[in-house]
């Protein structure tokens, strides 16, 4: 796009590589319906424009040449004179004109109303990358020369000691981040906030909403402690609250419109910031955006005149895990405690205190500091990153300290309120991120046969690269679902309901109907089903429903009774023929009552069904109007997805097509029924025979994704071949499969190989197109 300026309502999360993080979302948000106010975007298209037009970048490669990379206040100054470059020059006329043109749509022409102008870095605010509080942004710029200068001063915030020093660590090369600019109708907010839809500390799947008087900056910056509120994602009530006191807060200036900061009258200063009922509206919304972005994502909000509006979202970057985090488990007696606050940032450090304030060099902290503060601000970031932990006296679990010590893997206590008076400089303490706890001491972890000292990192998760092919994960035990969804993947492809049956029912489910225990079975099956649904909650979960074969279901008790006994029970009577028959139908229909219960009563809607074992056609138009009467309709929030395991699939893929959302190959199955080798036949195992790597099983394979995907549906795979073998995975790659779903301790070294394969494709596309040239 070379357009310069862009409305709001004409852009999409897509829109990223023009607009920047911000204006993608917020032009996502506006198109789908949520509370956005007006705004329109000067893309990064003015941004170059300008650039060009005052030859700025070979000044400005000049100056990054002089930096001495081991001194901070090298990197400042340099900084500044960047900055003094870009704000000396002039904005080109015609691109002048064309902001007041879409200034005066926003208020209508010769009236001069308030906006928000706001940075918006094309690296900013992705998946893997969080550039919180490194540009700028200007709150109540009223009239068209004030507009221009806060324009320029947004552009050349992109060039701020901060923004240099973590592009640089991230690898981002300077010319490669681009900056837009979005200005936006202000909101004179009453109340604003900061929204989580899980929780940043923990990764506890439940919303976090933070409040506080007046304009939101105060909370984004951590000048005051906001309160907070945990919302239950299921009842969508209020279930944990913490009250601060707020003194102060940012608001507009009747007389003039500039941002003041005023007194809060003495009564209202210790009150619950909204209600319980506006906290689960905030919520509600938040959920909403995150239902429709299928991934956990961060808000600020605000309301005016009652109503409330989003003005920023953007997908969360950093979470922790409490259970994967290391914590003091030892008995420390109460006197070693020496103030607390919110865990913001979760893990176990131990250094010695630089109490730092904004007068002081940062080159002040060195490696290993436990750097303590009244608050972070964003030029802080080089300092902050060489620290083992950050505590600070104001903030909540959103501010600036609380979002970068969570991305930099910093353990970090914030709104401890009295932090700067308690801790001395040198003093050697231990900083518990995961509970909010500031220890004497450098303290060992209980059990620990000598004193050795507290980690002085977070303990995470191995990082995993981010692939463009979709990586899920199969999942089997409902009490593991919590451990296994720390891991970086996009759901589950892949929970078998046989599972289920063995875990949560035991018996067999015709035995229970004719006892008249159904209701029991499916409650006992829905309390399964919700545990993974609610740990992976807001990302997809694919149920397949019950798959034993005849001698499988003999073994549970009462099953004798109802199985008849089968020489080849592999290619039997199961998967969907159980269902359409009379002598099976009940019990799946308790299944699907069960997986209905999950989806409405308990809300989980990631909630998806996948059925087993196809043979024909006709078999499906049954089954699917078995699933209408119980209520589970295909629809945008509930899909429905066939195993592609009998050959019948890969060859009538086009018919099936019309069926489904998506199949998901069942690489055993397939290479059984290919290769007409039984898959428990060790003889044949031996001899090679039951090989997915088979070349008729890959061209099954390739026709099944061609076919698919021209009838506009997806193709995953969910049996053992991507766990075991690299050069298999390496294939589906190849061949455009959408996602892969892995047994849990393969998901890092898979999604590592598929990015590598990924990186491969791109480089041999260049070198053909090279060629063609």
């Amino acid at each position: 796009m070379d357009r310069k300026i862009v409305d709001v309502n004409e852009l999409c999360v897509n829109d990223i590589p023009i607009v920047g993080g911000k204006g993608a979302n917020l032009g996502e948000l506006t198109r789908a319906g949520f509370p956005v106010p007006n705004a329109f975007v000067l893309t990064t298209s003015a941004y170059d424009y300008f650039i060009k037009k005052a030859n700025l970048f070979e000044k400005i490669n000049e100056e990054l040449k002089s930096i001495d990379r081991s001194s901070d206040d090298s990197l400042t100054a340099a900084s500044e004179r960047i900055r003094d470059i870009f704000e000396t020059c002039e904005i080109p006329k015609d691109l002048k004109e064309d902001i007041v043109k879409s200034y005066n749509k926003l208020f209508g022409k010769g009236k001069e109303g308030f906006v928000a102008v706001r940075s918006s870095a094309t690296a900013e605010d992705l998946p893997d990358a969080s550039f919180a509080g490194q540009q700028e942004t200007y709150l109540n710029v009223h009239g068209e020369e004030d507009l221009f200068d806060k324009v320029r001063k947004c552009w050349s915030s992109l060039f701020t000691a901060r923004a240099i020093a973590y592009r640089e660590k991230q690898g981002f090369a300077h010319e490669d981040v681009k900056l837009a600019v979005v200005v936006q109708k202000m909101v004179n907010s009453e109340v604003s906030g900061i929204m989580f839809t899980v929780d940043p500390n923990s990764g506890v799947k439940e919303i976090v909403i933070e409040a506080g008087y007046g304009l939101g900056e105060a909370i984004v910056g951590g000048e005051v402690t906001p309160d907070t509120y945990k919302v239950d994602k299921n009842t969508m009530k209020v279930k944990k609250k913490r009250i601060s006191t707020q003194k102060w807060k940012y608001t507009k200036d009747p007389k003039d419109g500039h941002t003041v900061k005023v007194d809060i009258p003495d009564e209202k200063q210790k009150l619950q910031k909204i209600d319980d009922r506006r906290v689960s509206e905030v919520a509600e919304i938040g959920r909403q955006i995150e239902i429709h972005y299928d991934k956990p994502m961060d808000m600020e909000w605000c309301i005016e005149d009652n109503k409330v509006y989003i003005v920023q979202a953007r997908p969360i970057t950093a979470v922790g895990d409490s259970a994967t985090n290391e914590t003091i488990e030892t008995e420390a007696a109460s006197e070693d405690i020496l103030t607390t606050g919110l865990g913001a940032s979760p893990g176990l450090a131990s250094g010695k205190v630089v109490i730092f304030d904004m007068s002081m060099s940062l080159d002040v902290v060195k490696d290993g500091d436990v750097l303590v503060t009244t608050m972070t601000m964003p030029d802080m970031v080089p300092a902050m990153s060489r620290a083992a932990a950050i505590v600070t006296n104001e903030g909540g679990m959103t501010c600036h300290a609380a979002i970068i010590s969570r991305e930099l893997g910093t353990p970090c206590v914030v709104g401890t309120t009295n932090a700067t008076n308690i801790l001395k400089n040198g003093q050697v303490i231990t900083v518990d991120g995961t509970t909010g706890t500031v220890y004497k001491g450098d303290l060992a972890k209980k059990g620990s046969s000598d004193a050795t000292p507290a980690a002085t990192q977070v303990v995470m998760a191995e990082s995993a690269p981010i692939t463009g092919t979709g990586v899920m994960v199969n999942m089997s035990i409902p009490t593991k679902a919590e451990e296994v969804a720390a891991l970086p993947v996009d759901g589950v492809g892949l929970m078998r309901s046989e599972f289920l049956f063995t875990n949560y029912v035991g018996e067999h489910p015709m035995a229970m109907i004719a006892e008249g225990r159904s209701d029991e079975m499916i409650d006992k099956l829905a309390d399964g089903i919700s545990k993974v649904c609610r740990a992976f909650y807001p990302r997809k979960v694919v149920l397949r429903t019950s798959d034993f074969k005849t001698n499988e279901y003999r073994d549970m008790k009462g099953g004798s009774d109802y199985e008849p006994s089968e020489d080849n029970p592999m290619i039997g009577w199961r998967g969907c023929s159980r269902y359409v028959s009379p002598d099976y139908k009940d019990a799946f229909i308790c299944e699907l009552k069960a997986i209905k219960k999950v989806r409405t009563e308990m809300g989980m809607k990631n909630l998806c069904v996948m059925l087993p074992f196809i043979r024909t056609v006709e078999e499906v138009e049954e089954i699917t109007a078995m699933m209408n009467e119980i209520g589970l309709k295909r629809s945008k929030d509930f899909k429905l997805y066939f195993m592609a395991e009998v050959p019948a699939n890969i060859f009538m893929a086009d018919e099936f097509s019309k069926y489904c959302d998506g199949f998901s190959i069942g690489s055993n199955d397939l290479t059984q029924l290919t290769m007409g080798a039984d898959r428990d036949s060790d003889i044949l195992g031996r001899m090679g025979y039951f090989d997915e790597r088979n070349e008729a099983v890959k061209r099954a394979i390739s026709h099944l994704i061609k076919v698919a995907h021209a009838n506009g549906v997806t193709v995953g795979i969910c049996g053992q071949g991507p766990s075991v073998y690299p050069e298999f995975t390496e294939f589906l790659v190849r061949e455009g499969i959408d996602y892969v779903s892995l047994n849990p301790d393969t998901v890092i070294k898979t999604k590592k190989l598929i990015a590598s394969t990924e990186q491969k494709i791109i480089l041999d596309e260049l070198r053909n197109l090279r060629n063609k040239l």
